[in-house]
């Protein structure tokens, strides 16, 4: 079979971070193929196809397309060759229809004046043609996460591209959502085109693709047939050891309600209302899981617990305390912790270091400060039993965090929440971007908070980790609770019809209390 694509000796450094990207990596894709690219964070596989893609210039190596040499220093250059690339976060103009997102830059025109009903039959012959329809005069902002990669699939494919790249392309869809995409996928390769999937999901990758490509360190390890290989054995070659993937949780009989929400309301941005009416429990030593697409009312609801947005009505009680209107810090003297689901702005200060990142949720207690000053010593102490403990890499006392992984400033996040043992957790996509190490340190992590008798309120897109983690699923659209499932007797296939908005015929759908 002939190469799609063959990059040799391809060697990236970044000097202002002092790091090697990639190492003389080798990377060939057969033609017709769905190939997969996996490997931890930082491990050099988006630097890699950033380079095919000609967003980042290599150092070093050479690149061949369809068995021809090619230059490739600009997007254009290849989009000239047939490379396309699906972004992992969309580059659509909301207010734009779908027709004139597809056609940007390539509108049909005379005399100047674009004619809407040319771009509208443009891209309804095109969307026929794969087997992908659409509504050409649909405004973007209008139609759901998974319509919108179909649009941007779309628009590679009208500039030909013969090969695709997709990046993370399952991370915001529902599980029905994944099983059309996997067909679209099977479909173009089919009619000869070549599919590049980058991924941290390896059970996607069983499901999808034909061969596997794994880098670690900036380093390419192995290449095998999808078949051959088991999703332990990519695991361990992405980490270089051994990864527990299973998460070990016995059964807990849940203790007295922690967090207690009421007929919540809560306003989205612009003043329209993002909560409606959302009543939960939360008891001690269990983890309640919100299922969700992202953008059905989960971010507002956790803004609202955790003190960052305010309510509208109804009432929130942590522990028998009404804390409704209640400061963030009289929140957490109470007993609430937050991992935010932006760790990067809302959870951590990238532009100081990590003894302030670690004590700025406990600065005002003794002993790291006395009379309002702060003390360094305890500061200090408390920033080394953290790196400790959780098993910060490259963190030193001292330091600017902002050169670490998103593993492990997640673990910075987290070993700060978790200091002083709170009674509740409020936990926001714990392992958005995260590698596989990282994400079996997290969950182990959330369990041992869980069998210690914490109350764990956890939102997350993954489903796999909302089945895997929780004790009970609430499942959110549009920003209500459709139904609520027992963990052990919930299916995949049951919490995707509710996250599309739909309801169970056994249990019909209802706003109801958790």
């Amino acid at each position: 079979m002939s190469l799609a694509v063959d990059m040799r000796h391809i060697r990236k450094f970044f000097p202002s971070s002092n790091v090697l990207a990639c190492d003389d990596v080798h990377f060939a894709v057969d033609r017709g193929e769905v190939h997969a690219l996996v490997g931890e964070n930082g491990a050099g596989k988006t630097t890699l196809m950033n380079i095919l893609y000609g967003l980042v210039s290599s150092d070093e190596g050479r690149i061949s397309v369809h068995e021809k040499p090619a230059h490739i220093t600009h997007p254009n250059d290849a989009i000239r060759l047939g490379i396309g690339m699906v972004h992992q976060h969309f580059k659509l103009v909301p207010s734009f229809t779908i027709a004139q997102n597809i056609l940007l830059g390539l509108e049909p025109n005379q005399l100047g004046f674009i004619d809407n009903n040319d771009e509208a039959d443009i891209v309804r012959r095109l969307a026929e043609s794969f087997g992908l329809p659409v509504n050409p005069n649909a405004r973007v902002a209008d139609i759901s996460v998974g319509m919108q990669q179909r649009v941007e699939i779309l628009k590679a494919l009208q500039r030909n591209a013969q090969i695709l790249i997709l990046d993370e392309p399952t991370a915001v869809l529902t599980p029905q959502e994944v099983r059309e995409l996997y067909t679209v996928i099977r479909r173009l390769t089919a009619d000869g085109r070549t599919v590049i999937l980058i991924t941290h999901k390896l059970l996607e990758v069983k499901e999808v693709a034909d061969r596997v490509s794994i880098m670690r360190r900036g380093q390419m390890v192995a290449t095998h047939q999808v078949a051959a290989v088991t999703v332990r054995d990519m695991a361990n070659l992405m980490v270089g050891r051994e990864v527990i993937l299973r998460v070990d949780k016995k059964s807990r009989t849940p203790g007295d309600v922690v967090l207690k929400v009421d007929n919540l309301l809560v306003a989205g941005s612009g003043g329209t209302p993002a909560v409606f009416g959302v009543s939960l429990d939360v008891h001690a030593g269990e983890i309640l899981g919100i299922a969700g697409v992202s953008g059905n009312g989960q971010t507002e609801l956790v803004e609202a617990i955790t003190g960052l947005r305010p309510v509208e009505s109804g009432a929130i009680t942590l522990l028998g305390h009404d804390i409704t209107h209640a400061s963030v810090r009289r929140r957490r003297e109470i007993g609430m912790a937050h991992v935010p689901e932006d760790r990067m702005v809302v959870g951590l200060n990238l532009k100081t270091n990590l003894e302030e990142n670690v004590v700025v949720t406990h600065y005002q207690d003794d002993p790291y400060s006395r009379r309002g000053v702060l003390r360094l010593p305890p500061i200090r102490q408390l920033a080394q039993q953290i790196v400790d403990t959780f098993q910060v890499k490259s963190a030193r006392v001292g330091e600017e965090i902002k050169t670490l992984s998103g593993g492990n400033l997640q673990k910075v996040v987290l070993g700060r929440e978790l200091y002083g043992k709170p009674r509740l957790m409020v936990v926001n996509q714990p392992t958005r971007g995260l590698d596989v190490g990282s994400i079996e340190f997290v969950h182990k992590t959330l369990i041992e908070a869980r069998d210690s008798g914490a109350a764990i309120l956890l939102v997350s897109v993954e489903l796999d980790e909302i089945l895997s983690l929780s004790d009970r699923i609430a499942v959110m659209f549009e920003g209500r609770i459709m139904d609520v499932l027992d963990a052990e007797q919930a299916s995949e296939q049951d919490i995707g019809i509710l996250m599309a908005g739909g309801s169970l015929e056994t249990e019909p759908a209802a706003v109801q209390k958790v």
